[in-house]
């Protein structure tokens, strides 16, 4: 079966099949991407000791309607605010409160807006004050997982190139891989096929062809990949409350090469 349909032809919805986008579609994703990324550039002053993530959540929903963008989580399947914001053992899904920001903690903001029907998904690792050297080393090997294995994307390779480069950097630095939660497809719909896994076998999964579009979103912890669900029914943490980092970018894949949508 071919698991391929060009997205002009297919619905609006996840038909397990991975769309292919055409020159056009990739300008507007280019835009949205452009617009997340002007986002957290924008809030990065703001996080400072002493901050709310709940201020800074309205920072977000503020600047997303000032640029008549709509920000993707707010209600999504029932998630109560305009972005994540994920704190120190939290992996993902990080709901914004009236919790203070405090010195040497470590945080990630995933932003996702949709501008002219199109989601531009990114996160990003932020630091308050001076953090310990093991946390600085977990954000830039999660940043070098994520950064390499882009670096890697071209027509002809497989998801499981992707994963295979992420584990082995992670791995080699001694961290571990969230194997539970994954990349996606990304369009005009918020989560779309494939899943793009942060680990895996070279050769194995699909093979990417000109036209995709996904996110890689490597999540790093510096202890074991366990994880567990709190009892809101959205906030991940690592099960040993060991620190978790995270990166994504939007990307697609070119005639010869990739382009990163939400740089910035």
């Amino acid at each position: 079966m071919n698991s391929y349909i060009k997205a002009s032809n297919a619905p609006m919805k996840n038909i397990g099949l991975i769309k292919l986008y055409n020159n056009d579609d990739f300008s507007q994703m280019k835009k949205a991407g452009k617009l997340v990324a002007e986002c957290l550039n924008y809030i990065e002053p703001f996080i400072i000791d002493g901050v709310t993530t709940q201020y800074l959540d309205k920072l977000i929903y503020d600047f997303a309607l000032s640029k008549n963008s709509i920000p993707a989580t707010l209600n999504y399947r029932g998630y109560p605010a305009s972005s994540c914001i994920s704190l120190n053992n939290v992996i993902c899904h990080g709901i914004p409160s009236n919790k203070k920001l405090k010195n040497g903690d470590i945080l990630n903001i995933d932003i996702t807006l949709i501008l002219n029907g199109w989601h531009g998904d990114t996160s990003r690792m932020f630091k308050v004050g001076k953090i310990s050297r093991k946390a600085e080393i977990l954000i830039d090997t999660t940043y070098q997982c994520l950064m390499e294995a882009i670096h890697l994307l071209k027509p002809g390779i497989h998801t499981g190139d992707i994963g295979a480069l992420i584990q082995e950097i992670a791995e080699g630095n001694r961290f571990s891989v969230v194997e539970d939660l994954c990349g996606h497809g990304i369009g005009q719909i918020f989560h779309d096929h494939p899943n793009i896994l942060h680990f895996g076998k070279k050769g194995q999964g699909y093979e990417l062809k000109e036209g995709m579009i996904f996110t890689i979103e490597p999540m790093i912890n510096a202890g074991t990949k366990d994880i567990r669900l709190l009892s809101d029914g959205w906030t991940i943490v690592t099960k040993d409350k060991e620190l978790s980092a995270q990166f994504e970018h939007t990307v697609g894949i070119t005639r010869d090469g990739y382009q990163i949508f939400t740089d910035g």
